[in-house]
């Protein structure tokens, strides 16, 4: 490895800003507790896990289903 780096000549990635958005979610304790744990058993972050769920109901085209 070295020691120091060039990146006078790098270019951003222009798809960056499409990858992710920053949000702000009110989620429930025991939600975030259930992923905190999960994240705990997989050693992946609660964060991603939370969005690889909702990314599986994009894809797969989920719907809530609601009784009243």
């Amino acid at each position: 490895m070295r020691k120091e780096y060039d990146f006078s000549k790098s270019v951003k990635n222009p798809y960056a800003k499409h990858l992710e958005k920053q949000v702000t979610l009110r989620l429930g304790t025991d939600v975030i507790a259930y992923f905190k744990d999960l994240a705990d058993e997989t050693g992946i972050p609660y964060q991603s896990l939370i969005n690889l769920y909702l990314r599986d109901c994009v894809q797969t085209k989920k719907k809530l289903e609601w009784a009243s």
